[in-house]
C-alpha cells in the first residue's frame, strides 16, 4: 500500500512539472536562419527544457560534406570571441550526421539545483553562453547561442476587488498588466495565479498523505 502512495505522489508531483515547463528548440547548423543575424537568443524560464538538435544529412551526402560540432558553455568573453575559453564546460558532441533515425537531440533541463554530476545548474536572471567549435575538417563554422533566465513567479498576484458603489468623483479605473513569456517554447495556456494555486493544493495533498502513511 505504501509503495503505491509513493508511485501516486511521484506521478501527481511528475505532472505538476509538466505543467510548469516549456521546450525550446534549437537547429544547431549554419543552414538555421536563426544564427546568421549572430544574436540568436533563447528566453527560458526555472523547469524549461532546452532542445539541441544536430546536423543531420542524407546517406547520400558524403562525410566531408556534413557539419560536427563540439558544443561548449563559455563566458561572455568566449562567447563575443565564439572559441573555448580555459574554463569551457563541454556540453555535447554533434558527431554523427548520419544518425539513422534522424538528428541527435540533446536536452538541457533548466533547473536550479541538479543530483547529477555532468548537469549544469542555473539562476534565474542569469545569462547563459553556448558555442560550438568545428571539429577537424569539418565544413561548419563558430555558432553561438545566448540563454537567457527569466523568474517565473512564485506568488500569487494581488487582486483588487472592485467597490459595490463607485465613489464620488466619477468611476475609478482598474487597470491589469498582463505578462507573457518569450522565447518561443510553448507553454500551456491559463494565468499563472491558476497554475501556482493547483500546483501548491496538489503539493500539500501529498504531503499529507505522506505524514498520514
Amino acid at each position: 500500500w505504501q509503495l503505491r502512495t509513493f508511485l501516486w505522489v511521484f506521478t501527481v508531483l511528475r505532472e505538476i512539472w509538466k505543467v510548469n515547463s516549456a521546450r525550446h528548440g534549437v537547429y544547431w547548423n549554419t543552414t538555421n536562419p536563426r544564427f546568421l543575424r549572430d544574436d540568436y537568443t533563447v528566453r527560458v524560464e526555472i523547469n524549461d527544457y532546452l532542445d539541441i538538435y544536430c546536423p543531420h544529412y542524407d546517406p547520400r551526402v558524403p562525410e566531408r560534406h556534413t557539419e560536427s560540432f563540439i558544443l561548449y558553455m563559455v563566458d561572455r568573453e568566449g562567447y563575443e570571441g565564439c572559441y573555448e575559453t580555459p574554463g569551457a564546460f563541454k556540453r555535447w558532441e554533434c558527431n554523427r550526421p548520419h544518425a539513422p533515425f534522424g538528428p541527435i537531440k540533446f536536452s538541457e533541463k533548466v533547473q536550479r539545483f541538479t543530483p547529477f554530476s555532468l548537469g549544469f545548474e542555473f539562476r534565474p536572471g542569469e545569462d547563459y553562453y553556448y558555442i560550438s567549435v568545428p571539429e577537424p575538417g569539418s565544413p561548419g563554422e563558430c555558432l553561438k547561442l545566448l540563454v537567457s533566465v527569466c523568474c517565473r513567479p512564485t506568488t500569487l498576484q494581488p487582486i483588487t476587488e472592485v467597490p459595490k458603489s463607485q465613489p464620488r468623483g466619477g468611476p475609478r479605473i482598474n487597470e491589469e498588466g498582463n505578462t507573457s513569456g518569450q522565447g518561443g517554447g510553448s507553454r500551456p495556456a491559463g494565468g499563472s495565479s491558476f497554475t501556482v494555486h493547483v500546483s501548491r493544493f496538489l503539493l500539500t495533498l501529498c504531503v499529507f498523505v505522506l505524514l498520514c502513511i
